[in-house]
C-alpha cells in the first residue's frame, strides 16, 4: 500500500480558554493571587493575567495529506509560533510521508536550534508533531496509544489539580493539588497562610488522600526548604516545580533537604531529552512532569520517558488532555495521570480544552477507561465553532 505524502500544514491562532488554559475571564481560581516569579512584585502578585501569562493564546496546527485526511493538534503559542509553522518548519512537513515523524522533528529540531532549543519554539515544534500523530492514527484508523505499542492496563487513574481537593476527593479524585498563594515576597505572613491553608484542607480530606503544592517556579530554596520542612505535618505528598527550572542545581539541595518520604517534582517547563537529562542525571526530583505540548511532542516525550526510567523515576505528564491521556495508557513508569479542574471554581468535571476540542473524554469518578481513547488519531475534533484565524501562510 502507498504511503500518504504530506501536501498542506497550516497554523491557526484562537483566543479564550483551551490549550491556553490561563486565557480566562475573572473569577477563575487559575488566576487568583496565585504565587509566581512574579510575585516579587505587588502590581504583578493578585493576577497572572496582569503580566502577561495569557498573551500568547492557541496554535493549531493542522497537517493535510495528499488523499485529503487532516490531523490537528493544539497547543500554547499563539501568533509567533503560527509565524514558525508557515514561514519556517512548513518545508520539513510538506512532501514528507505521513509515517515520517522522526525525520521531521529531527529537521525541526536541528534547523532552529540557533534561536529555539526551549520555550516557544519548542511548543511549536510540539504542536506539529502532535498534528502528525493525529494524522497517522487516522490514516491507520489506529488510535495514537496503539501506534505506540498499546496500553499497559485498562484505565487511567487522575490525581486533580485546582483550587478544592476536598471536591475532587468526593469526585474520586486519587489526590489534589493546591496552587501555592503565597511566595518569598509576602514573608512570614505568607509562609503562615500557606501552611494555614494546606492544614484546612488536610483536616477536610482526612489524612488517606494525597495533597501536593504547586509553586509554579515561584520559590527560592530557602523558603522551598521552609515549606516542605513546615508542611509534613499535614501529610505532603509532593512540592511541585518549587524553583526556577534552570536551577538544576538548587532542586538537587532541595530533593536532599526535604523531609523523608516528601517527593520533589518538576519538568513542567522543561523540555527535550537533554534537559530532562539534566534533571535526570543531577538527581534533582523524584518524578518528572514534562508537558507533551511543550516538551517535544510526542516524539521526544518517549526518549524523555526512556531516559526516566532508566533512572528510576516517574513520568507523570503535566495536564495536556488527550495528548497526554494517550501516552500514559502506555507507559508502566507513568502510575497516574493530571487532571486539571477547569471549572471556574473547581467545583465539577469539565473537558481539559473545553470549548476547542469535541469529543474529549473527561474521568468518571477519577478514573478513564482505555476504551474512551479507542477512536483513530487522538479521538478529538476541533469545534468548528471556534474562530480560527490563519496570520499567515506560506
Amino acid at each position: 500500500m502507498a504511503i500518504p505524502t504530506i501536501k498542506h500544514v497550516r497554523a491557526f491562532v484562537l483566543r479564550g480558554g483551551g490549550a491556553d488554559y490561563h486565557d480566562q475571564g475573572d473569577g477563575h481560581w487559575i488566576d487568583d493571587h496565585i504565587a509566581t516569579p512574579m510575585s516579587k512584585y505587588p502590581e504583578y502578585r493578585q493576577s497572572r493575567r496582569s503580566f502577561g501569562i495569557n498573551v500568547l493564546g492557541t496554535l493549531v496546527v493542522e497537517v493535510e495529506d495528499s488523499e485529503g485526511n487532516i490531523g490537528f493538534a493544539v497547543t500554547t503559542g499563539g501568533e509567533p509560533a503560527a509565524y514558525i509553522v508557515e514561514k519556517h518548519l512548513a518545508r520539513f512537513v510538506e512532501g514528507a510521508k505521513v509515517t515520517d515523524i522522526e525525520r521531521i522533528w529531527d529537521q525541526m529540531y536541528f534547523s532552529s536550534q540557533y534561536y529555539g532549543r526551549k520555550g516557544l519554539v519548542i511548543n511549536t515544534i510540539s504542536g506539529i508533531d502532535l498534528a502528525l500523530w493525529d494524522l497517522l492514527g487516522k490514516v491507520r484508523k489506529e488510535p495514537v496509544h496503539q501506534l505506540l505499542g498499546g496500553a499497559v492496563r485498562d484505565e487511567l487513574q487522575f490525581y486533580a489539580t485546582g483550587a478544592r481537593p476536598d471536591l475532587a476527593q468526593k469526585m474520586g479524585f486519587i489526590g489534589g493539588k493546591l496552587p501555592l498563594h503565597h511566595g518569598p515576597a509576602e514573608g512570614e505572613e505568607g509562609l503562615r497562610k500557606n501552611l494555614e491553608e494546606l492544614a484546612v484542607m488536610r483536616e477536610r480530606v482526612g489524612k488517606d488522600f494525597w495533597l501536593m503544592l504547586d509553586c509554579w517556579m515561584s520559590l527560592d530554596l530557602n523558603y522551598a526548604t521552609r515549606l516542605a520542612q513546615g508542611a509534613h505535618e499535614f501529610g505532603l505528598k509532593w512540592i511541585e516545580e518549587a524553583l526556577s527550572p534552570d536551577d538544576y542545581w538548587g532542586y538537587a539541595a532541595l530533593k536532599k533537604a526535604v523531609p523523608t518520604g516528601m517527593l520533589v517534582t518538576t519538568g513542567e517547563h522543561e523540555a527535550t531529552r537533554w534537559g530532562f537529562r539534566m534533571l535526570l542525571e543531577m538527581g534533582c526530583c523524584d518524578i518528572i512532569q514534562p508537558d507533551v505540548g511543550w516538551c517535544g511532542g510526542i516524539t521526544e516525550l518517549i526518549k524523555i520517558s526512556a531516559l526516566a526510567d532508566a533512572h528510576s523515576a516517574m513520568v507523570v505528564p503535566h495536564g495536556s488532555s488527550v495528548y497526554s491521556y494517550h501516552f500514559v495508557a502506555t507507559r508502566t513508569n507513568s502510575p497516574f495521570a493530571e487532571f486539571l479542574m477547569m471549572a471556574p471554581k473547581a467545583d465539577e468535571v469539565v473537558p481539559m480544552f473545553h470549548p476547542q476540542l469535541l469529543g474529549e473524554p473527561v474521568p468518571e469518578n477519577g478514573r478513564m477507561r482505555i476504551s474512551k481513547l479507542d477512536q483513530p488519531g487522538f479521538g478529538v475534533t476541533l469545534n468548528p465553532e471556534c474562530q480560527l484565524h490563519r496570520p499567515y501562510q506560506h
